[in-house]
């Protein structure tokens, strides 16, 4: 994390819109959200399953707290925790950031929920960045189609290497500013 734009963007910012608040992932967020997080549902998709389960998820949130760039999200109208994801950066990445490790309660699926988070954190980015970077496990058929759908493009795989887990494969999609500005018309450019 030493390349010069980590440095300049804010990892952790709070940002909102109407829907939802994302802010700072804290130690004592850890119960609310593994209430969120141990419904299995939710990871039939991504590359591990067992996340659902308290000791495996305990893995996942101490590699969140360690990132500092990882969010509670929260629906803004009831305030109840809906879910988490965050920023991060990868060694071959030196020309943007990365966004992942998001998940979000079961009912807030097939809404604007998920679109409401990637568009507050990719507008936030962008006044930073010119690309973001992707990596949706193999069989996440669900979260390729969102990202897709967002202007993001398949680049590539590899095999990625989660905090206190195995090896999984994932699918690189890249979203750029131009591109995103294009399809986000209300996204204002810095």
């Amino acid at each position: 994390m030493d390349d010069l734009h980590i440095k300049t963007i804010d990892m952790q910012p709070v940002l909102q819109d109407e829907l939802i608040v994302i802010k700072p992932l804290k130690e004592d967020d850890f119960e609310g959200l593994y209430e969120v997080a141990s419904d299995p549902e939710i990871w039939i998709q991504h590359p591990n399953k067992e996340r659902y389960k308290r000791d495996v998820f305990i893995k996942f949130f101490q590699g969140a707290i360690k990132s500092k760039g990882a969010f509670l999200v929260t629906d803004k109208k009831t305030g109840e925790i809906i879910g988490s994801s965050r920023y991060y950066n990868l060694p071959e990445i030196t020309d943007g950031i990365a966004i992942g490790y998001t998940f979000l309660a079961k009912h807030c699926w097939g809404n604007t929920f998920n679109r409401s988070l990637k568009k507050l954190m990719l507008d936030h980015a962008f006044n930073y960045v010119e690309t973001v970077y992707f990596q949706i496990g193999k069989i996440n058929i669900r979260s390729q189609k969102a990202i897709e759908k967002l202007g993001a493009e398949k680049t590539g795989q590899k095999e990625m290497l989660y905090y206190g887990e195995q090896k999984y494969l994932n699918y690189i999609y890249v979203l750029k500013k131009s591109v995103w500005g294009k399809k986000n018309k209300s996204y204002q450019k810095p």
